[in-house]
């Protein structure tokens, strides 16, 4: 089955939290794809509509099947039922783990740059951040973990918790399997847990696989709790669905108090369905196809820049829908850079300061739309920093 990829839809009147500043603004920014979703997601919640009552709605044994299939099938990873817990999103489980499973005062540890939300999960519940700041090396443009600051931090006796992002967002690393091993080892040396968030694993370029983090050992499946969901996949944010795999019984039983005390860990009648009809063979071909048409945005985009803006340079990625592009050489301010590009190009990025670490003097750009607006937006980033350079 074919899939039209190049269909531009208007997203006005919908609510639209990524279009909110109207059409003439072109928003490449937050992580929302300008997508329909696959056609069996779609035609499930449609029928699901079309009944016309509304009620309250348990988790059905689909739903637990549909993860436990599609993780063995497309990630190698057998999940028993019994470790999978339902919550409304991946963020609101961030949150709950993080009052659950520390108190007052005590750190966090996140690697930065990373998903700014962290934040917000981290200093909205009176926990301190602790940045493990992945180091950046400009000649080959790519991150690695800062091991000895990592250590350093673990072992500091106010550290109980660890937030990782798998794969990574927004360098699009895809952490390997030995990298996965070491984490775990140390986290569980020195008595920390570790909240996986693994919303963009799906999203990886074609050809290439992602690992699971608590499928390396077993260590890492006894101090972990892994956030998944299709929402990121299949661009159904809004509807709000997401689970946690815990396979340590006594830590799960801590979440799904936790969850339940913060009333996420209930669904709506398009929460169960929408994942029961995502995790198909339909939704597989779907998702195959989607990969292939955003890493040809990705290749088109790279390009473009290497010949007209080759003053920034985007990150080498594996995985994510997202472009990281370093422009050292043309602002130390991404957040007055953003802005700028606001007014005199209309084009929305991401500004690199919100994700700590290095970014500020990178932007995110979000490249799962239609290839006619990434052309589009790279026509008015050139433009702009074209200006920019001739009137600073």
């Amino acid at each position: 089955m074919t899939y039209d990829f190049d269909k531009v839809i208007d997203r006005g009147g919908t609510g639209s939290f990524k279009w909110k500043n109207g059409d003439a603004m072109l928003p490449m920014w937050v992580a929302d794809m300008d997508f329909e979703t696959c056609p069996s997601v779609k035609a499930a919640i449609e029928k699901r509509a079309s009944h016309g009552i509304f009620g309250y709605t348990i988790l059905s044994d689909g739903w637990y099947q549909a993860y436990m299939s599609w993780w063995k099938n497309r990630h190698s990873f057998a999940i028993e039922k019994d470790w999978l817990v339902f919550v409304t999103g991946v963020i609101p489980a961030i949150s709950s783990a993080v009052r659950k499973l520390t108190t007052p005062a005590e750190n966090v540890v996140i690697q930065t740059p990373v998903y700014p939300i962290f934040f917000n999960s981290i200093l909205n519940n009176g926990r301190r951040v602790l940045e493990n700041k992945l180091l950046y090396d400009p000649e080959t443009a790519s991150y690695r973990i800062d091991w000895e600051d990592l250590e350093r931090k673990l072992q500091d006796p106010q550290t109980s918790l660890l937030i990782l992002c798998n794969p990574q967002n927004p360098s699009g690393n895809i952490w390997d399997r030995e990298t996965l091993l070491r984490i775990g080892r140390l986290c569980e040396e020195n008595h920390v847990t570790v909240i996986s968030d693994e919303i963009h694993c799906d999203l990886v370029s074609p050809g290439k696989e992602y690992i699971p983090f608590a499928s390396v050992s077993e260590i890492n499946r006894r101090i972990s709790v892994t956030c998944i969901a299709p929402t990121k996949t299949f661009n159904i944010a809004g509807i709000q669905t997401a689970a946690m795999v815990i396979p340590d019984p006594a830590l799960r039983h801590k979440m799904w108090r936790a969850v339940n005390t913060d009333e996420v860990g209930e669904g709506n009648c398009f929460s169960v369905l929408a994942v029961e009809s995502a995790f198909t063979k339909e939704g597989g071909e779907w998702l195959d196809a989607l990969r292939a048409y955003v890493w040809e945005n990705r290749r088109v985009a790279e390009e473009y820049i290497a010949k007209h803006i080759p003053k920034i340079r985007p990150i080498p990625s594996e995985a994510t829908y997202l472009m990281w592009v370093d422009c050292t050489a043309i602002t130390e301010d991404s957040d007055a850079f953003v802005e700028y590009l606001e007014k005199e190009s209309k084009l929305m990025l991401n500004s690199g300061s919100e994700f700590g670490g290095n970014g500020r003097t990178f932007v995110r750009i979000n490249l799962a739309c239609p290839r006619s607006m990434v052309e589009e937006g790279l026509r008015r980033l050139e433009a702009g920093i074209t200006r920019l350079e001739n009137h600073p």
